[in-house]
Formats: C-alpha cells, sequence, structure tokens
C-alpha cells in the first residue's frame, strides 16, 4: 500500500508565501507525475500545478510567476511554493500522484488535503 501525506498548510495574510510538502511512502517502485489540485468552498477540484518524473512543469496561468512546484525523487516528496497568495485561492490543497507499487501496479493516489487560509 501506497500513501500521500502533506504538511505546510496554515493561515497566511494577502501577499505572504506558505510552502507545501507532499511526501509518497509505502511499497514503491517508482513515482511518476505528481500534482498539486485545490478545491474552493462549493467549487470543483481543479488542478494547480504538475510536474512529471524528469522534472518538466506546468501550472495553471492564474498562478504562473507567483507558484512553483518542484520535486526531490529521492525523497519521492513534491513540493508546492506559493507566493503572493490572493484571498480567492483560499482553498484545500491536495496532492496527487500516479505511483507503481509492489505487486499492485499504478496506483493513482491522494493525499488527505491540507487546508489554507489566505486573509485580506
Amino acid at each position: 500500500q501506497v500513501q500521500l501525506v502533506e504538511s505546510g498548510g496554515g493561515s497566511v495574510q494577502a501577499g505572504g508565501s506558505l510552502r507545501l510538502s507532499c511526501a509518497a511512502s509505502g511499497s514503491i517502485v517508482s513515482v511518476n507525475a505528481m500534482d498539486w489540485y485545490r478545491q474552493a468552498p462549493g467549487k470543483q477540484r481543479e488542478l494547480v500545478a504538475t510536474i512529471t518524473s524528469g522534472g518538466r512543469t506546468n501550472s495553471q496561468a492564474a498562478v504562473k510567476g507567483r507558484f512553483t512546484i518542484s520535486r526531490d525523487n529521492a525523497k519521492n516528496t513534491v513540493y508546492l511554493q506559493m507566493n503572493s497568495l490572493k484571498p480567492e485561492e483560499t482553498a484545500v490543497y491536495y496532492c496527487y500522484a500516479n505511483i507503481r507499487a509492489y505487486r499492485l501496479g499504478y496506483q493513482d493516489v491522494w493525499g488527505q488535503g491540507t487546508q489554507v487560509t489566505v486573509s485580506s
């Protein structure tokens, strides 16, 4: 079994910064794409940023230039550095990864979510 554990959420004032972390653990053969999603109250979950195992990244237009996704393959960990945060970015942030696990094959795994609150 594999799992993702997130950390780093919290409360910050508008214009502030937070860094989220998400570590994969368990019987892992390899970790493919790792993504960050967010879901604001009353809204659908949306993709914020993604990174391949080779380090290629992409992010939604609204966060380009402010958010940076990165990963440490040796630690099976993905990060999201969020700068210049806006109140409308208050949401639960979720980590996702496609993981090849021993005996189980490829698994789509989600983290438990971490709350990010941005006050004006």
